[in-house]
C-alpha cells in the first residue's frame, strides 16, 4: 500500500517563538500575513490540523484554535468533508498590503541584454489558439491518435520505452535506422544510422548547426524571407551583424547574389524544397550552384527540409543532401506530419561532423526522451508512417483548394492575392501595399482567427505585407467561417482611414498595387 507523507513544509509559516509564548495567536497571525501576502490564495486548501501540528511540533489543539480563530474573522471557511480553506470572499477584497514581491522594491530592475532579447522572442513565438488558420493543428481525420495509443501501451510498459538510464546522445537505435531507411528512400538522402542525431525538432537542429559550424566573426547566408525561427537564432547569439540576407527569387535563393554579398560565408541555411514562407522550390540550377559555392569556399549547407512530404502534383523534390552529403548538414522532423507536442526531429550531417554535433546535443539536454523514439520507431517500422502521409496528403490537399477558392471569392485581388504554390501545409495571402499585417493579426485574433505576420520574416527595409494561413486541421466549415472573418478585418483595415493610399470598395474601385515576383 502507497504510504503518504507524514509531515507537511509550509514555508509561510516561519519559525514560531516558543520562548514568547501564545502559539495558537502566532499560527493564526502567520495565516493572516500568509493570506495577505498572497502566499495562499482565496480557495487555497489549508492542511488538517493534524499535519500541521506535526509540521510544527505543537499541540493539535493550539492549531485547532487558531483554525476557529481565523475561520471567525472570516480568513478560512470550513466544510464538512471540504477541510479548511482561504475564504473565497477575499477574492474580491482588495489586499491589506502590497504582496512580498514588491514591498520594498523602489524601482524594476534592469535586464541584461540578452534576457530582453529572450522576452521577445518568447512573445513572438507564443504559440497561436488552435482554431483557423494556425499552422500544424492535426485534428480530425490527420492524427494518428488510435494506432499511437495502441504502440505506446505495449512499447511504454515492458518494452523499450520503459524507464531506463540514460541513454545515447544520438537517439534510440531503431528510431536512427528507421529514419536512415525513410529518408534514403522518400528523400534521396544519402546516409547511415550513425549519421543520424535525434533531435526534439527542426528548432533543435538549427540551433545545434549554428552553435558546431559558426565561429564568432563567421557569417552565413539566410534566405530573404526566411524562417523566423534561424534567423531569431542569429540574432540571439550575438551573430546579428554577420547574419547576411540573401534575396529569394521564384527559383529560390539567389546564389550569385548571396556570392556578391558574402563570398566567404561559413554556412547557407536554406529550405530549398520549400521555401518558408514563400513556398517555391529551388530549381536545380541554384542547387547546383550553391553546392558548388559551397565546394569551393569549404561552406556548409544547412537544408531545412521543411514540408518536403506534402507535395500536391508530382513527387517531391529530392534533397540537396544527396546531390552533396559531405557538405550538406539535412534537418528534417516528424512534429508537422504527426503533431507538433511530439518534439522528435531529426539531424543527418557528414561523418566528420557527427562528433561535434552529439557534444554539442549533450551540453544542451544530454539525449531526447526515450519512450516515443520506439513508439516512433515502431511506427515508421510497420508501415504506419507511409500512409499516414497518403492519408494527410489527401486531406490537405482538399484544405487547400477549399481555402483557395473562399478567400478568391470574398476578397478582391487587388487587395489580397494568394503566393502561388504547390505543397505544404500553409500558404501566403499577400496584403495590398500599406496595410499593416500586425495590425491585421491583432484584429483577426480578436475575431477568433489564428494567422501570422509575414512581414517580420524580411530583413529591415524589404518587408512586404502579407499573413501566414495554415488549413490542415480544421473542417470544412470551420475554415469557410474564419475566412469570412478575415476577409471583414482585411477590408476594414484597407479602407481605415489612417492607411496609406485610399482603398475603394471592393465592389466599385482597385487598389493601385502590383504583384511582386521576387524579395530583395
Amino acid at each position: 500500500m502507497a504510504r503518504t507523507a507524514g509531515r507537511v513544509e509550509i514555508p509561510w509559516i516561519g519559525t514560531l517563538d516558543r520562548a514568547a509564548g501564545n502559539l495558537s495567536r502566532q499560527v493564526a497571525q502567520a495565516l493572516r500575513e500568509a493570506v495577505r501576502n498572497g502566499d495562499v490564495l482565496p480557495g487555497d486548501a489549508l492542511p488538517s490540523t493534524r499535519l500541521l501540528a506535526e509540521s510544527l511540533q505543537i499541540a493539535r489543539g493550539t492549531v485547532i484554535e487558531a483554525y476557529q480563530q481565523l475561520i471567525a474573522e472570516g480568513f478560512l471557511e470550513s466544510r464538512g468533508g471540504a477541510g479548511t480553506r482561504v475564504a473565497h470572499a477575499l477574492a474580491e477584497a482588495p489586499p491589506a498590503s502590497e504582496p512580498r514581491a514588491v514591498r520594498g522594491r523602489t524601482a524594476r530592475p534592469v535586464l541584461p541584454e540578452p534576457a530582453t532579447a529572450f522576452a521577445q522572442i518568447a512573445q513572438e513565438f507564443r504559440p497561436l489558439p488552435h482554431v483557423p488558420f494556425a499552422i500544424s493543428v492535426p485534428v480530425g481525420l490527420t492524427a494518428p491518435a488510435d494506432i499511437w495509443r495502441r504502440l505506446g501501451n505495449r512499447l511504454r510498459a515492458k518494452g523499450p520505452g520503459a524507464p531506463a538510464g540514460y541513454t545515447d546522445p544520438l537517439g534510440a537505435l531503431p528510431l536512427r535506422e528507421a529514419i536512415a531507411s525513410y529518408v534514403r528512400k522518400s528523400r534521396s538522402v544519402r546516409c547511415e544510422p550513425g549519421q543520424v542525431i535525434v533531435t526534439s525538432g527542426t528548432q533543435q537542429g538549427l540551433f545545434l548547426a549554428c552553435q558546431v559550424l559558426l565561429g564568432p566573426r563567421d557569417q552565413a547566408w539566410v534566405e530573404n524571407p526566411a524562417y523566423r525561427g534561424v534567423t531569431a537564432i542569429l540574432e540571439s547569439t550575438g551573430r546579428r551583424d554577420t547574419m547576411v540576407r540573401v534575396p529569394v527569387d521564384v527559383e529560390g535563393i539567389d546564389v550569385e547574389a548571396g556570392i556578391r554579398k558574402a563570398p566567404h560565408a561559413r554556412a547557407a541555411f536554406v529550405t530549398a524544397s520549400h521555401q518558408y514562407p514563400l513556398g517555391m522550390p529551388m530549381s536545380m540550377a541554384r542547387r547546383n550552384a550553391l553546392l558548388a559555392w559551397a565546394r569551393a569556399s569549404h561552406a556548409w549547407v544547412v537544408e531545412d527540409d521543411y514540408d518536403s512530404e506534402l507535395r500536391y502534383e508530382g513527387y517531391p523534390f529530392p534533397s540537396l543532401q544527396g546531390l552533396d552529403p559531405d557538405r550538406v548538414i539535412y534537418l528534417g522532423t516528424f512534429s508537422k506530419i504527426l503533431f507538433p507536442s511530439l518534439r522528435l526531429g531529426y539531424a543527418i550531417v557528414p561523418d566528420d561532423l557527427v562528433d561535434a554535433f552529439c557534444g554539442a546535443r549533450v551540453l544542451m539536454d544530454r539525449h531526447p526522451p526515450n519512450a516515443d523514439q520506439h513508439v516512433l520507431a515502431a511506427f515508421m517500422a510497420e508501415g504506419h508512417l507511409e500512409r499516414h502521409i497518403r492519408k494527410v496528403r489527401n486531406v490537405y490537399f482538399e484544405h487547400r483548394v477549399q481555402l483557395i477558392e473562399t478567400l478568391e471569392t470574398l476578397l478582391p485581388k487587388e487587395l489580397a492575392w494568394i503566393e502561388p504554390g504547390d505543397q505544404g501545409m500553409h500558404f501566403v495571402l499577400w496584403l495590398a501595399e500599406g496595410i499593416d499585417d500586425r495590425k491585421v493579426v491583432d484584429l483577426a485574433a480578436r475575431a477568433g482567427v489564428s494567422v501570422r505576420a509575414v512581414s517580420p520574416t524580411f530583413a529591415p527595409g524589404t518587408a512586404r505585407p502579407g499573413l501566414i494561413l495554415g488549413f490542415g486541421g480544421f473542417s470544412g466549415a470551420q475554415m469557410n467561417v474564419a475566412a469570412q472573418r478575415l476577409a471583414d478585418v482585411i477590408v476594414a483595415e484597407a479602407q481605415s482611414p489612417g492607411r496609406r493610399g485610399a482603398v475603394r470598395e471592393p465592389s466599385t474601385g482597385k487598389v493601385g498595387s502590383r504583384r511582386r515576383t521576387s524579395c530583395n
